[in-house]
């Protein structure tokens, strides 16, 4: 099991840019795929990014592409996510999820994500 803490959620206008944060804490960090998902009022909670053990594979949601980044850092047990050119669609609930995956066959899959943090509200409005 692993304890999931984001950071870095706010208020920002179209446009602009947040980086998202997500500690971890618990078993050995490299095992894990991690992704960031989000849920907007009324509706369900989608993978937006996804990064496997050593970071060399991402995948991104088709709404994001060239205006987000995951990256993690392993020395530190963190995944990042960046956002740039935000727009008002992008307000959600943002959501770090992790899922046991040292093989590196896991992570691509939205449904073996069963770790989740506790989330932080991203806002975009002007």
């Amino acid at each position: 099991q692993v304890v999931l803490v984001e950071s870095g959620g706010g208020l920002v206008q179209p446009g602009g840019s947040l980086r998202l944060s997500c500690a971890a804490s618990g078993r050995t960090f490299i095992n894990y795929g991690l992704a960031w998902f989000r849920q907007a009022p009324g509706k369900e909670r989608t993978i937006v990014a996804a990064i496997n053990s050593y970071g060399e594979g991402t995948y991104y949601a088709d709404s994001v592409k060239g205006r987000f980044t995951i990256s993690r850092d392993n020395a530190k047990d963190t995944v990042f996510l960046q956002m740039d050119s935000l727009e008002p669609e992008d307000s959600a609930v943002y959501y770090c999820a992790a899922t046991w995956d040292p093989a590196g066959r896991r992570w691509q899959y939205p449904p073996a994500y069963t770790n989740w943090g506790q989330g932080t509200q991203v806002t975009v409005s002007s």
